[in-house]
């Protein structure tokens, strides 16, 4: 007997087996599965002079992740959940919605042809939407004039020394340390509070409370917080030592140091260029992008990272491995040169903003219907509470990505709850205003639905 096979049929079924197949990847593909979904909560921002942040009208995070078989589609507005502001540099901007879709690759592969350098504005995003920047500003030294140009300054300078952002911006960015760029709000370097580094360089958290989007800890790999414009990843200051997933948790270190300069003529490799300033205190080694040196011997340890400020390895992301940046911090925990990208991308296909989706998407949700992830496994270490008499208020901070709404109650010593807060998805710090509690023993209770975690305090006045 001859079987007769209707092709179309056949056709039909391996189509949709792998769309199937494509379905299952792709759910658990991290590119689409770890950006911050909200369509409920408005970011806030402070206004010089007022330590109460004013309620704005934009989202926060990221509103849809949609998704074909090669890319995947972010959009977002670009505003954070934590606070944004003040910007005490002159900056007259605010961080504003941006009504942006940023497609991505899905599979990211290497570069091996010309190296193609980060630009300005965007090279990636992080998770909760924000814009990532590399370390420029716009503005360099014009030796014509002996004076800084562009940007705020006005003009063009010679592109010759650019100044670092993150040196040269420091008073203008927010405890979150990041700021807006004609309402575009980003950050050149690691999105974690000035005040949580080991030593603080900046006061701006003393008056403008606020976090930043997740918290440093040196015992455990940390949270995967963005993607370059490539499609690869990009990670916190710690991870395994080594490549394979072992050697215990350390720092990732850059491979870039500060040239041993007293004059600015040079670049590191030996080539007479336009003069820049001269070292000196206005100007001292490290204000300039030309004022850093690679080091290739450095790069062959396995903490230590490549000239892209990365490496190839292994993650609980991604247990098969791949190729990985680092936002990178020193000893003290402040903010190390190249500080995420840079200053060249590692893969070949770089991404862009589009206005419209122009190929077949599906819109990735998680399995419980909500448009966040899922909620994070409270644990009584990972949560710190702790008073802070001078502000008159209770802090909470969770110390890890916090990828949904947490809620928590202050209650007196009998039970009763006296106050309620949210800590919102893509934050680390909520506060209660202990103005009008009597000093005495309280309780935090930390719950999502799910796992609740009870913290006891003592309120002092």
């Amino acid at each position: 007997m001859t079987m007769k096979i209707n092709f179309n049929l056949l056709k039909a079924i391996l189509a949709i087996t792998c769309l199937g197949q494509f379905q299952i990847h792709a759910q658990t593909n991290p590119a689409i599965t770890a950006w911050l979904q909200n369509t409920v909560t408005t970011g806030r921002h402070y206004v010089s002079g007022n330590p109460t942040p004013v309620t704005d009208a934009v989202l926060a995070n990221v509103q849809k992740v949609q998704y074909s078989s090669n890319n995947v589609y972010i959009t977002t507005q670009g505003i954070p959940t934590y606070i944004t502001g003040p910007f005490l540099d002159g900056n007259p901007s605010l961080a504003t919605g941006q009504n942006a879709i940023f497609k991505m690759p899905l599979s990211p592969v290497q570069n091996t042809s010309t190296p193609v350098s980060t630009t300005g504005g965007n090279i990636g995003q992080f998770i909760n939407g924000v814009a990532l920047f590399d370390y420029r500003d716009g503005v360099s030294w014009q030796n014509s004039t002996s004076t800084l140009k562009g940007g705020p300054y006005g003009g063009q300078g010679d592109n010759v020394w650019n100044r670092d952002a993150v040196v040269g911006e420091r008073l203008g960015f927010d405890c979150a340390k990041g700021h807006p760029a004609m309402g575009n709000y980003h950050h050149h370097q690691n999105p974690s509070a000035f005040k949580l580094d080991i030593v603080v360089i900046s006061t701006i958290c003393t008056v403008y409370n606020a976090d930043g989007l997740y918290v440093i800890d040196s015992t455990k790999h940390s949270p995967l917080i963005g993607f370059a414009a490539d499609g690869f990843p990009i990670y916190g200051a710690y991870a395994y030592k080594n490549t394979n997933g072992t050697g215990g948790i350390t720092r990732m270190k850059s491979s870039f140091s500060k040239r041993n300069i007293t004059t600015r003529t040079t670049y590191y490799t030996g080539n007479t260029v336009t003069a820049g300033p001269p070292v000196n205190s206005t100007y001292p080694v490290g204000y300039f992008r030309e004022d850093y040196q690679y080091n290739a011997t450095s790069a062959a340890t396995p903490d230590y990272l490549d000239d892209h400020n990365g490496r190839f390895c292994v993650t609980p992301e991604y247990p098969n491995g791949i190729y990985c940046y680092f936002a990178t911090v020193d000893a003290n925990w402040n903010s190390a040169y190249p500080y995420a990208v840079g200053p060249y991308f590692y893969g070949s296909n770089v991404a862009t903003k589009v206005t419209n989706i122009t190929e077949t998407v599906s819109t990735y949700t998680v399995a419980n219907g909500t448009t966040g992830l899922n909620a994070l496994k409270l644990k009584s270490d990972d949560i710190l509470v702790f008073s802070i008499p001078a502000n008159d208020m209770v802090a909470v901070q969770l110390n890890d990505i916090n990828k949904k709404d947490v809620m928590i109650d202050l209650c007196d010593v009998n039970g009763m709850v006296v106050q309620k807060v949210t800590l919102h998805q893509g934050s680390t710090l909520a506060y209660f205003d202990s103005r009008t509690l009597y000093q005495g023993i309280y309780f935090v209770r930390v719950h999502n639905g799910s796992e609740l975690v009870t913290k006891k305090i003592l309120l002092e006045k």
